[in-house]
């Protein structure tokens, strides 16, 4: 259980670092964009297409972070009353269903992904279309892979016994 813990926490600080950088990018370029235009009345043509690809990876990523730190699929009216042992089988059969959701909906992803790269479009500079919706398939899978440790995290706490993170805290 230490090791799905440690993968766990690696996962959420490598997404971080992700989100921070993108999102550091994504003001650099708009702002840039915004002062060449209103200044210059000029601006780089590939600023907003690589913006706007930047916002879904950074969504698809947030939400991978989301589902890790289980704030993705949570109903807290509901889950508020109920007692410890049940919470934590409710929460394996919530992200259970997430993984089922995520593999289906990354492997219809990945099939839309290939037959746009048989297409042969580009976004920008000359840089394929299919490599910006790669993110789409990923992150599904990235968010699937949360809900699967976030249900085996679980597990200890459904049999009446306390989770990992218990203990060591």
């Amino acid at each position: 259980m230490k090791l799905l813990t440690t993968v766990r926490s690696s996962l959420e600080k490598l997404e971080t670092i992700f989100l921070v950088t993108f999102l550091s990018i994504m003001v650099v370029f708009a702002f840039i964009q915004v002062v060449l235009r209103n200044v210059f009345g000029t601006g780089f043509l590939w600023a907003d297409p690589l913006v706007r690809q930047m916002v879904m990876w950074t969504g698809f990523v947030g939400a991978a972070l989301a589902a890790g730190q289980e704030r993705h699929i949570s109903v807290d009216a509901l889950t508020k009353f109920l007692p410890v042992r049940i919470k934590e089988v409710t929460a394996i059969v919530t992200n259970g269903f997430g993984v089922v959701v995520c593999w289906y909906l990354g492997s219809g992803a990945w099939r839309f992904m290939l037959d746009e790269r048989l297409a042969g479009q580009e976004l920008f500079l000359s840089i394929p279309s299919w490599v910006g919706l790669l993110i789409i398939p990923l992150g599904y899978w990235l968010i699937g892979v949360h809900f699967l440790v976030n249900s085996i995290v679980h597990l200890p706490g459904a049999l009446g016994r306390k989770r990992a993170e218990e203990v060591h805290a």
